[in-house]
């Protein structure tokens, strides 16, 4: 039976239900698919290590308060977080990785590292 790879689109000869017409076009259709879906990961990824190195940058103690206007002009996005820890008295801290922050009401940010009990 003759049948169309949908890679490269050249007829072959094979079963019916078969896509491809060889292992490089299966791998490269495979490829193409994957790195579509990776695209929006691989771009996160890349805003949330931007954020950890800010934080990192400003927090050489362990514990700092910054203006946060600082984080917005070395492009610190405050859209993405790995994770976050709400204490006792409801304030919510944001973490990127290790390093976590929390919003001041007067336009600045605490940073803080994480704890061995903010889990």
């Amino acid at each position: 039976m003759t049948v169309k790879c949908i890679n490269c689109k050249e007829e072959f000869i094979g079963r019916s239900d078969k896509k491809f017409c060889c292992d490089q076009c299966r791998n490269s259709f495979n490829n193409k698919v994957t790195r579509k879906n990776e695209k929006l990961i691989l771009d996160i990824n890349k805003i949330l290590r931007r954020n950890r190195k800010i934080l990192m940058q400003f927090n050489p103690e362990g514990r700092t308060t910054i203006r946060k206007e600082y984080l917005d002009k070395l492009g610190f996005n405050f859209t993405y977080y790995t994770h976050d820890f709400t204490t006792k008295n409801n304030n919510t801290y944001k973490f990127c990785y290790e390093y976590g922050y929390l919003e001041l009401d007067d336009e600045k940010v605490l940073i803080v590292n994480r704890q061995p009990y903010m889990v």
